[in-house]
C-alpha cells in the first residue's frame, strides 16, 4: 500500500504538513509520497490519498480547488482525507469548525473523503508580497508559526491505523 501525500502550498508552511504527515505514515510502515498538487498526474499507483491545500480567504489555493474538479471521481474511489491549513495569531487558537474557517463541503462530497481536518497555520511576513501584506495588515493577522504538530502527528497516526486496519 502506498500512500500520495499531495498539497498545494503558497509559501511552503502548507508542504511542511504534508512532508510531517508523510514522514509519521511512513514511521508506521506505510509507504507514502509527497509531491505538490500540480505534480501528480497518475493515481492509479497509490492506494490512498492525503490532500490539502492552504486557505487563503476561506478558500483552498486553486491549484488543489481545480485538481479536486478534475480528479474527483478517481478520488472518491480511493480512501482519500482532505486537510487545510490557515488560521493564524488568535484564530488559530479559537474553537472552530472547519466550515467556519474555509469552503470544503464541495470538496468533500467530491471526493468522499473519509475525513477533512482544519490545521493552524504559518505566516512569515517576510515571504509576502505586498498586496498579500496589506491584506494581512487589513485582517489583523499575526505573524508565526501556529502549527500543531503533535496534533498533525496524532491525524497522520491515526490515517495509518485505519489502513492498516483496511482489507487490502
Amino acid at each position: 500500500m502506498t500512500v500520495l501525500v499531495a498539497a498545494a502550498s503558497k509559501h511552503g508552511a502548507t508542504r511542511e504538513i504534508a512532508d510531517a504527515i508523510a514522514r509519521e505514515l511512513t514511521r508506521h510502515d506505510v509507504p507514502a509520497e509527497v509531491r505538490d498538487v500540480g505534480e501528480v498526474d497518475d493515481l492509479d499507483r497509490f492506494d490512498a490519498v492525503v490532500l490539502g491545500s492552504a486557505v487563503y480567504m476561506g478558500h483552498w489555493l486553486e491549484p488543489a480547488r481545480k485538481f479536486v474538479e478534475r480528479r474527483g471521481p478517481d478520488l472518491a474511489e480511493k480512501q482519500t482525507w482532505l486537510f487545510s491549513s490557515g488560521p493564524v495569531g488568535e484564530l488559530a487558537h479559537a474553537p472552530k469548525e472547519a466550515e467556519d474557517v474555509c469552503d470544503v463541503d464541495h470538496l468533500v462530497a467530491t471526493t468522499n473523503a473519509v475525513e477533512h481536518r482544519l490545521f493552524s497555520g504559518s505566516l512569515d511576513k517576510s515571504t509576502l508580497g505586498f498586496p498579500e501584506r496589506a491584506v494581512m495588515r487589513a485582517v489583523g493577522a499575526q505573524e508565526g508559526d501556529y502549527r500543531d504538530w503533535g496534533a498533525i502527528e496524532a491525524w497522520a497516526s491515526d490515517i495509518a491505523a485505519t489502513l492498516e486496519s483496511s482489507p487490502s
